[in-house]
C-alpha cells in the first residue's frame, strides 16, 4: 500500500484490547469540552460557589476550599464522559465497530454504531480522530461509511427511509461543521438543569 492508502477495517474481540486505549486517548478532548461547557454554566457556578463556602468553614485554606469543589466537578464530569464514550461497544449485531488506518499502521478514526430507537434508524455509539483538526477527511469518510451502514440496516428492516443519529459536544466545531454540512440537523441531546452538553445530529435519507 501507498502511505497515503486509506482504509476502514472490522476490529475483532481480540483486538479489542488494543484499540480500547486509543479509544479512551480519542475522548480526551471531548472531556475537556464537557467540563468547560458544564462548569461555566450559571447553575454549576452557584453550586461550585455555595460549595466553597461550605468548606471555608470546614478547611483552614481559603485556596483549597475554592479549587477542591472545582477539582471534585472536573474529575466527577470526566468520568462520566469516560463511561460512556471511553470504551468500544459490542456490535450489536451490526459487524463492528471498526477502525480507520492511513497507510500500512496509523490509526486516525474509530467508529461504532448501535441499533437506534426505530427499527430502520442507526446511532453512533463511538466517532473519534486523531487530530479533528488535520483530519477531517477521516472524518468524512467514517460519516460516509456509517451512512452507508444506515441504508443496509435500513433496508434489512424494511425501512422506507434510513435515519442517523450522531451525538457531538457542545464546543466540538469541528465535528458540528462536518455534521451540519452533511446535512444533518441537531434534534434533542442530553446535559444537566436545562442546558445541554452533548448535541444529537440526525438526518434521514
Amino acid at each position: 500500500h501507498s502511505p497515503s492508502h486509506f482504509c476502514i477495517r472490522f476490529i475483532f474481540d481480540e483486538q479489542k484490547c488494543v484499540f480500547s486505549p486509543w479509544t479512551l486517548d480519542g475522548v480526551k478532548d471531548t472531556e475537556n469540552r464537557v467540563a468547560l461547557h458544564a462548569l461555566t454554566r450559571p447553575p454549576a457556578l452557584l453550586l461550585l460557589a455555595a460549595a466553597s463556602s461550605g468548606l471555608r468553614f470546614v478547611l483552614a485554606s481559603f485556596a483549597l476550599a475554592l479549587l477542591l469543589p472545582v477539582a471534585l466537578a472536573v474529575a466527577a464530569l470526566k468520568l462520566m464522559v469516560r463511561m460512556r464514550w471511553g470504551s468500544l461497544p459490542s456490535d450489536s449485531g451490526l459487524g463492528g465497530p471498526w477502525v480507520a488506518v492511513w497507510g500500512t499502521d496509523d490509526v486516525c478514526g474509530v467508529l461504532a454504531l448501535r441499533p437506534g430507537p426505530s427499527g430502520s434508524s442507526l446511532s453512533v455509539a463511538r466517532l473519534a480522530v486523531a487530530r479533528w483538526h488535520r483530519r477531517r477527511g477521516v472524518g468524512t469518510k467514517l460519516l460516509a461509511f456509517a451512512e452507508a451502514q444506515a441504508r443496509a440496516w435500513a433496508r434489512q428492516a424494511g425501512g422506507p427511509r434510513a435515519k442517523l443519529v450522531v451525538p457531538a459536544p457542545v464546543g466540538a466545531r469541528g465535528a458540528t461543521a462536518l455534521l451540519e454540512g452533511r446535512g444533518y440537523h441537531p434534534e434533542g441531546g442530553w446535559g444537566w438543569m436545562g442546558h445541554t452538553f452533548v448535541r444529537e445530529f440526525t438526518k434521514e435519507f
